[in-house]
Formats: structure tokens, sequence, C-alpha cells
């Protein structure tokens, strides 16, 4: 029998249980491409990685001068998005493991992304997590996005979880620091390791990244540091 009663997990979507900035980059480029933009690159992107689509595109449309309202961009980037998204995502392996592990063992688990609730849908879907995710919530459906915590605590309330009960995996510093903020630990993957300086707040930094990750080793810091805050 497992020690993690009492425990729930909420995973980032994006970088963290699956490969899906390739297609983020894809659908941003195209639409800025179609609105005279033809030089976003691989490194812009990443200094987006862990903000909402919705921020993304505000903040794209004021650097680059767009005359379509935040809207009509969003619609647009996010149509590119699930296009790619249904048929060209890419689950990390160990995550799926672990995702596996955690329900075998009863821990209830969640997703909160800063995607919209369509592009989470389409992934949960298309690769087969949302069998053992079934609660899923969009920074799109609360006031604020990563690094603020409304979206972590938002997951948390649907679970029936205290926030210091819960654990999150992220990928993107904005996330890390939204899980702080809400108050929850926190294991740490960067996509970007080069970004791993930035993860301060995390309970358990994987430098390394997917790469270092492993479902066995995370199941078993979380049996083994005693997760409960103050135990």
């Amino acid at each position: 029998m497992s020690d993690l009663g009492g425990l729930a997990v909420i995973f980032d979507l994006d970088g963290t249980l699956v490969d899906s900035e390739p297609n983020y980059y894809e659908a941003t480029r195209q639409m800025l491409a179609g609105h005279g933009v033809p030089d976003f690159t691989w490194a812009e992107h990443e200094r987006l990685v862990g903000i909402s689509t919705l921020e993304t595109v505000t903040l794209l449309r004021d650097r680059h001068g767009l005359r379509p309202p935040v809207a009509e961009l969003l619609a647009e980037t996010n149509r590119r998005y699930l296009e790619l998204a249904r048929t060209r995502t890419r689950t990390y392996p160990e995550m799926r493991k672990f995702v596996e592990l955690l329900a075998a063992e009863g821990v209830p688990s969640a997703v909160a992304s800063g995607s919209s609730p369509e592009a989470i849908e389409a992934i949960l879907a298309g690769t087969g997590l949302g069998a053992y995710l079934r609660t899923a919530v969009s920074a799109d459906e609360v006031p604020r996005g990563k690094p603020a915590p409304d979206v972590f605590l938002e997951t948390a309330r649907r679970l029936g979880a205290a926030p210091a009960d819960c654990v999150v995996l992220e990928d993107a510093a904005p996330g890390v620091a939204a899980a702080h903020a809400a108050g929850m630990r926190c294991i740490a993957v960067p996509y970007v390791t080069a970004q791993a300086d930035r993860f301060t707040t995390a309970d358990l930094l994987l430098r390394g990244g997917q790469a270092e990750f492993t479902a066995r080793a995370a199941y078993d810091w979380l049996t083994s540091s005693g997760w409960r805050p103050g135990r």
C-alpha cells in the first residue's frame, strides 16, 4: 500500500506531459507570417514558454503592431494549433508511465494548462491521456493565467483537494511560480534546460528536463520525501 493517502497531483500539459511546443511554435509562426511577420524564430518562441496562448498572442500583437483584434488572432492561432495537435502531439513516455502509476495507486490527478479548453480536450483525447486525467482546467476559465495561482487553485477545488495536499509537475518558470503562489509543492522538469536556474521555488528540480525524469524516481520522491508540508 502506498504512502500517498490524501495527495493530489496536478500536471501542466504542454511541455510537461506532451511535447506540444513544436505545434504551438508552428501555429504561431503561421499566424504571424499570414500577417506580415515572416521571421518568428524558435528562440523567440522559447522565451514565451509557460504563458497562456492568449497572453502570447496579446504580447506578439503589441510587439509587431498587428492590426486585427486579439480575439481574431487568438482564434486563428488556436485553429492552426488544433489542426496540428490532433495528430502530431507526442506524449513523453515516462510521463505517461507516471500518470498510469498514480492512477493504479488511486491518486487523484488532473491537468492545469494555459491552453484553451478545446486544445486540452484535443490533446487528451488524441493521446489517450484523457482516460486517466478526467479533470482539466484551462487558464481561459480563471481570471489570471500563470504565474498567478488561479488555474492551480481552481484545479484543486475541482479535485476536492486542499492546496497544501497538491503536488504540481511543471516545465516552465511561470508555472513553478504559480504552484508556489498556490501553496503547492512542485516537481520542475524544465523544457528549456538552460533556464533551470529560474526555477528557484521548485521542491524538486530535474535540471536535465525530460531526459532526467523517470516515473519511478518521481514516485519514490513522493513516498520518501514526505510530500506533505511540515512532515
